[in-house]
């Protein structure tokens, strides 16, 4: 028997107690290779989430660390919580509304096992969205697994692709290595710790979805003081959006003074390129406002390529479905995302 946990599913938890027990009892792995590690930020439905995570201890043999945060710590600060209160030699972060694919946690943690005496620090995953019509889109980068050394090509190459939060592997002690109150209210602490990681370690491509989100949940961030002056809760507001991408670059311009290197335009020629979630999220409150998004993601220095060009026109012209359809259809072709 290991004397370590091989992995510690960590759950920053806020406000969800139904979709936080709908993700608990997703986990379907061996349950000598895990902890599952729960710090609840304080949320107006403590209580609930508190009962719902008894029931699930009452049911299941998995080894569960719950801990209740003094005060509203906020997403960043919350993740930090999870990092320190683990054990396992992986940490596998989820959002509390998302869930495991059935039946492929026991492959992704023997990929993990076969790694973890490597130099391997970071695992980008692929994922699935459930979306309200019932189909199922994945997102897979490259055709099959492969491996990265370690250095700012990396980094670079795997950082926007990390921003969904279920999934995000690492090594707990390379974590615990980075850990700074620096970024807390970005919502984008993963992508530090990608970025350190990968900057002194090699990563890897686990392309197999095994982690899951689904279209309409409500976003909780904005609660807490770090938060407040930045985010809106409960709304997808256009400031919201706004200071969301601009807190990708507060993460870069910090790593390019650090290493003395210039990843910030690089970065921003990148998710330009991929720009087509970031810009509709904004369209469907209609051609006035997404125009106005527009003008403020320009700004930002976004976009910077045909590409974006192309969703914005399509975007304002067709609209979200009709878009939505096209860029699903080509996935599906290929398989994966379209390297551009």
């Amino acid at each position: 028997m290991r004397e370590q946990k091989l992995a510690s599913i960590c759950i920053p938890s806020y406000n969800r107690p139904d979709e936080l027990y709908h993700l608990l009892k997703s986990i379907d792995c061996k349950e000598d290779l895990i902890e599952i590690v729960i710090c609840e930020d304080m949320s107006p439905k403590r209580e609930l989430i508190r009962k719902v995570v008894g029931q699930f201890e009452r049911e299941t043999k998995y080894l569960v660390k719950y801990q209740e945060n003094e005060s509203n710590y906020g997403y960043d600060k919350n993740l930090r919580q999870c990092i320190a209160a683990a054990s396992g030699l992986w940490v596998i972060f989820m959002g509390d509304d998302d869930c495991f694919v059935p039946g492929q946690l026991d492959s992704y943690l023997s990929f993990l096992n076969k790694i973890e005496k490597t130099d391997v620090g970071y695992v980008l995953r692929s994922y699935r969205a459930l979306h309200e019509n019932g189909s199922i889109e994945e997102f897979k980068y490259y055709e099959t697994t492969r491996f990265f050394p370690a250095g700012y090509m990396t980094y670079i190459e795997l950082f926007r692709k990390s921003v969904f939060i279920s999934g995000f592997t690492c090594k707990r002690h390379l974590a615990i290595e980075t850990m700074t109150d620096q970024f807390d209210g970005t919502l984008l602490y993963q992508l530090y710790i990608l970025a350190e990681i990968c900057m002194h370690h090699e990563a890897a491509y686990y392309g197999v979805p095994f982690t899951q989100m689904s279209d309409g949940g409500i976003p909780m961030f904005g609660s807490s003081a770090t938060e407040k002056s930045l985010y809106t809760p409960g709304e997808v507001t256009l400031d919201n959006s706004v200071n969301f991408m601009k807190n990708y670059f507060v993460i870069t311009e910090y790593i390019d003074k650090k290493y003395d290197i210039e990843s910030t335009k690089a970065v921003k020629r990148d998710i330009s390129k991929y720009s087509y979630p970031v810009l509709s999220i904004q369209r469907k409150k209609g051609r006035r406002v997404f125009r106005i998004y527009h003008h403020r993601l320009k700004k930002l220095g976004i976009a910077c390529t045909p590409y974006y060009y192309i969703y914005y026109v399509g975007l304002f012209l067709l609209g979200v479905r009709f878009c939505d359809a096209g860029i699903r259809k080509i996935k599906t072709t290929l398989g994966r995302t379209p390297k551009l």
